[in-house]
């Protein structure tokens, strides 16, 4: 079974289940991951849905586009080089076993 762990910002994680298509930020919202709010519901216009790429990871995960570029300067916590809206991240079958970590703050 494809997954993703959700790293949390205390150090705990959370694994669920991947769905081929799915965005990550949709993947944790059905699975009850915290620290993902997701307010606007995936559009990209609110970025509280950003996540770190893990740095193992970072290679296999596109950067962003203009629009998300732009909103992960309003994200709340530290912009890092790994940062990603995770409304932005379609999950796919060479994504298997990836790893993100959640900021201390969303909002």
């Amino acid at each position: 079974m494809p997954h993703v762990t959700y790293i949390g910002p205390d150090g705990s994680g959370t694994t669920v289940e991947a769905q081929l298509g799915a965005s990550l930020m949709q993947m944790a919202v059905f699975n009850g991951v915290p620290g993902i709010v997701a307010d606007c519901g995936g559009a990209a216009s609110c970025a509280t849905c950003h996540v770190y790429v893990d740095e193992s990871w970072a290679p296999r995960v596109l950067g962003p586009g203009a629009d998300e570029d732009a909103m992960l300067d309003c994200a709340a916590s530290e912009r890092r080089p790994t940062s990603r809206l995770s409304c932005q991240i379609a999950f796919s079958a060479d994504l298997d076993g990836l790893i993100v970590h959640i900021p201390e703050s969303q909002g």
